[in-house]
């Protein structure tokens, strides 16, 4: 997790108005309004990384209620698309979406069913899509 985050920290992109990290207080709002705990790793991504500005994905953010990638939101979004209500949405790209099971593996929910394609930890699928993207 370590080496994947000092990566996050190095390709990070410096933009005119940056993200913003939440606190503890913010994510349990999030999870009172989804009405479902955070996966342990998501949690530690969200604390320690969801300001990181890379490529063209943009995982869910907690620390702004008017941002687009809003964590609440998107999975509000996704849930009435068909994702599963027990999976967390992490990033939507093109309606498709990868999610956080609640152990914490990565899958991806596309067309209306699961993929074959999943990661066992959020960082995995940092280091294998979000920066290769």
């Amino acid at each position: 997790m370590e080496e994947i985050l000092e990566l996050l920290r190095e390709y990070n992109e410096t933009v005119p108005v940056p993200l913003d990290l939440p606190d503890h207080d913010q994510l349990v709002a999030a999870e009172e309004e989804l009405l479902l705990p955070i996966p342990r790793d998501m949690r530690e991504y969200l604390l320690l990384a969801s300001d990181v500005i890379y490529g063209s994905l943009e995982p869910v953010t907690v620390a702004d209620p008017n941002s687009h990638t809003y964590l609440p939101e998107v999975t509000a979004v996704a849930w009435s698309l068909g994702v599963p209500r027990y999976l967390m949405p992490l990033c939507e790209v093109n309606g498709a979406y990868y999610c956080v099971e609640p152990e914490g593996e990565v899958v991806f929910w596309r067309d209306g069913e699961l993929t074959d394609d999943n990661w066992l930890t959020i960082w995995y699928w940092v280091r294998d899509v979000w920066l290769e993207s």
